[in-house]
C-alpha cells in the first residue's frame, strides 16, 4: 500500500559519533539530545498519510482536507483494492465459503479487511496528528465504519473465514463464598 515517492521519504541523522574520543566536558543533556527513530507504526502510519496524500492531489479535480469527506475515503480504499493480494470469491463461485480452494479461480484479489481496518485506524490517527479535529475527521465517517462491516462481513463469508471477536467469559470459583476471586476464561 505504499504508493509514496522515494523523495518523500525522511532523512535520519545518524547517532553515530565522528569523534571517537568521549568529551567529558560535554553536558549529560547533549546525550540525551539524539532521539531514537520513529517506531515501525509512525513510519506505517506517515507511509499511509502520504499516500493519502498523493490521491488527493491526483484526484480530478483535486481535493483540499478541508473539502474531503469519507465518501472520498471510500473512493480511496475502493482504489486500494487494486492492490489487494486476498482472494475474495464472488457468491456464484463454485469455491465461495471454502477456506483453501482445491483449485485457481477468475475471483479478483482484494484487500484483505484487517488490513482495511488498520489502515483506517493509522489513518485516522495521523489526521489528528496533523491539526484535524476529531468530530470532523473523515476517517471516521459513519459511511467508513459501516462500509468495513460490510467488507468484513463478506469475505467472511466468501472465505470462509470467521472474524467474531474472542469474548471474555467471567466464572466464579468454587473456593468458599469469596465474591472477589474470579477466573477469566477467554473462549
Amino acid at each position: 500500500m505504499d504508493i509514496a515517492t522515494p523523495s518523500t521519504k525522511p532523512k535520519y541523522s545518524s547517532p553515530i559519533m565522528t569523534d571517537p574520543t568521549p568529551n567529558s566536558t560535554a553536558p549529560a543533556a547533549a546525550s540525551a539530545a539524539v532521539s531514537s527513530p520513529p517506531s515501525r507504526y509512525e513510519n506505517q502510519k506517515r507511509r499511509d498519510w502520504n499516500t493519502f496524500c498523493q490521491y488527493l492531489r491526483n484526484h480530478r479535480p483535486p481535493l483540499s482536507f478541508a473539502r474531503c469527506n469519507g465518501t472520498h475515503v471510500l473512493e480511496f480504499l475502493c482504489y486500494l483494492d487494486q492492490f489487494g493480494k486476498t482472494k475474495v470469491h464472488h457468491q456464484n463461485c463454485q469455491f465461495f465459503g471454502h477456506p483453501k480452494p482445491p483449485a485457481p479461480c477468475p475471483c479478483p484479489l482484494r484487500q484483505a479487511w484487517g488490513s482495511l481496518d488498520a489502515l483506517i485506524g493509522r489513518l485516522r490517527a495521523a489526521y489528528e496528528a496533523h491539526g484535524g479535529k476529531p468530530e470532523e475527521n473523515p476517517f471516521g465517517a459513519r459511511a467508513v465504519r459501516i462500509y468495513l462491516r460490510e467488507v468484513r462481513d463478506f469475505q467472511a463469508k466468501s472465505r470462509g473465514v470467521s472474524y467474531t471477536k474472542k469474548r471474555k467469559r467471567t466464572t466464579k470459583l468454587a473456593e468458599g463464598n469469596d465474591d472477589s476471586t474470579a477466573t477469566t476464561i477467554i473462549i
